[in-house]
């Protein structure tokens, strides 16, 4: 006899469907996986056998095959256990293999018979209602599976309790969809003394979505500026909030099915590996780039990174996705990330600074600023010097502007770039292309002579002159203009590289 069990592989955020065959036929006793399973599901066969000896039943002694069909495709990781189990159980006649044909099923076993969380049930929810299947999964991933509306799913803590519930002697509770988790508190630009032109490129930054740099000495208050743009970011919508919760899904980090409408904030250290930051490894997991889709990517201390690791991050900042190629699969995963980077203008952060500045500026301001390739600090929009904060500046009161004012202007910015961009898949002025860029940005005749004239004297490339016409679509957009005009060109080219200070 053979049984039949459906369950999925994972390639980045897609589930493939994957069917687990089970024979139990005559012969010498064995118990084989075949169809590309890796180390994971090849220790399935200790896990399922202890899982059965735990609830009092032995393997029959025959010849026991399990085929992960189609065999071509690669199968990583331990939510295999669920369905293979099952499918030996409908072989042995335990549990009827009919019913079993409209799940899916995913899930890791412990070797007492409990089925705990594996990465991934959101994405097999979806595959399964696309399906038009039902889903069984671990008890603690009910509420996960439940943000896939209009499936049944059984969410059961051990096999004993899943098989009465499917034989009907038992009644497993419907799991409830996660909580949608309130946004943390964070840092409030109230706290930032100063810096007032650095606070502008910050909010320009928030109501376009465009990529910032800011360069100062240590101290001045950039890793904070940055720490406080979750909090004037607008929340994400219901449909954006099942991208990135996918995402974290996949990564093994959407705790207790709960999904959150702040946007993601990542950091990560300078030591980071390109793996890391991209997605890599031995199951290609996704990076930092990739789970801080539609949030922020920030970087500090950027020249510190390896020059190699920052370069990996052109080809996501451009197309919105990171494309990771293995021996054995390319998955791609997002990355519309918006990024923010800082750093000092040298290696000892005082350039500038008689009192403290070293003998060997200006070249240690080229040398170290060096270490970002052109390339990559041409993809950001928004390039600001951030000056030391004096005793002065600290002793003075809180501004009275905080997050919440500079939150709800950008609110409004965006929500001008939503209807303006409606029936198109680009969500702000950062992804302006093509038609649309020069349909909602190209500026009038003022503006046009003088972005013509600056392109010219501070030689902007292609992508340069383009991100000038976004940014100061987004400052008309503040301003409330409807024609980008020579006042918003002027500013955004006031944003762009400058060469270091002497």
């Amino acid at each position: 006899m053979v049984a039949l069990v459906s369950t999925v592989a994972y390639l980045g955020l897609e589930a493939r469907a994957v069917e687990v065959q089970c024979q139990v036929a005559p012969g010498m006793p064995r118990f084989a996986i075949v169809g590309l399973p890796d180390k994971a599901v090849g220790e399935s066969r200790e896990r399922v056998q202890a899982a059965l000896a735990a609830m009092g039943l032995s393997l029959p002694p025959k010849r026991i095959t399990i085929n992960l069909s189609p065999a071509d495709l690669p199968k990583e990781g331990s939510h295999y256990d669920l369905p293979i189990a099952l499918a030996l159980l409908a072989a042995m006649g335990v549990t009827d293999a009919e019913q079993l044909a409209d799940w899916v099923a995913v899930g890791e076993l412990a070797l007492d018979g409990r089925i705990v969380p594996s990465p991934g049930v959101l994405l097999a929810a979806l595959h399964a209602s696309e399906r038009e299947k039902g889903l069984i999964c671990p008890a603690a991933q009910g509420a996960e599976a439940r943000w896939a509306s209009g499936i049944p799913v059984c969410a059961a803590p051990d096999l004993v309790s899943l098989l009465n519930h499917l034989k009907g002697t038992q009644r497993l509770p419907d799991p409830q969809p996660g909580e949608v988790e309130a946004a943390a508190p964070g840092p409030d630009l109230r706290q930032v003394k100063g810096q007032e032109v650095a606070k502008r490129a910050l909010e320009i930054a928030a109501a376009g979505g465009h990529n910032l740099l800011m360069i100062g000495p240590p101290g001045a208050g950039k890793s904070l500026m940055a720490a406080c743009l979750p909090g004037v970011l607008p929340q994400l919508t219901p449909a954006e909030a099942l991208e990135v919760s996918m995402v974290a899904s996949v990564a093994g980090t959407l705790e207790g099915g709960r999904i959150s409408r702040t946007r993601p904030f990542r950091a990560p250290h300078h030591s980071a590996s390109m793996a890391a930051l991209t997605g890599g490894g031995l199951r290609v997991r996704p990076g930092e780039v990739s789970m801080a889709h539609l949030g922020v990517l920030f970087l500090d201390e950027l020249p510190e990174f390896q020059r190699a690791v920052l370069d990996s991050l052109r080809q996501p900042l451009e197309t919105g996705k990171v494309d990771v190629a293995r021996a054995n699969a390319h998955v791609t995963y997002p990355a519309r990330v918006q990024l923010v980077a800082a750093m000092n203008p040298c290696r000892c952060g005082h350039l500038g600074d008689p009192a403290l500045a070293c003998s060997r500026a200006p070249r240690c301001a080229a040398d170290y600023q060096s270490k970002v390739s052109g390339p990559l600090l041409d993809r950001i929009d928004l390039h600001v010097e951030v000056d030391p904060v004096s005793a002065a500046d600290l002793a003075l009161p809180p501004p009275s502007e905080g997050s919440a004012e500079v939150a709800a202007r950008v609110a409004a910015a965006r929500a001008i770039q939503t209807g303006r961009l409606a029936g198109t898949a680009m969500r702000s002025n950062a992804e302006l292309d093509g038609e649309a860029l020069e349909t909602h940005a190209t500026p009038d005749e003022a503006g046009r002579m003088l972005l013509m004239q600056a392109a010219e004297t501070m030689r902007l490339s292609a992508r340069g002159y383009t991100r000038v016409l976004r940014v100061a679509r987004t400052i008309a957009d503040l301003a409330g203009a409807e024609r980008v005009g020579r006042i918003h060109v002027a500013e955004a080219l006031s944003y762009r590289r400058q060469p270091p200070r002497a």
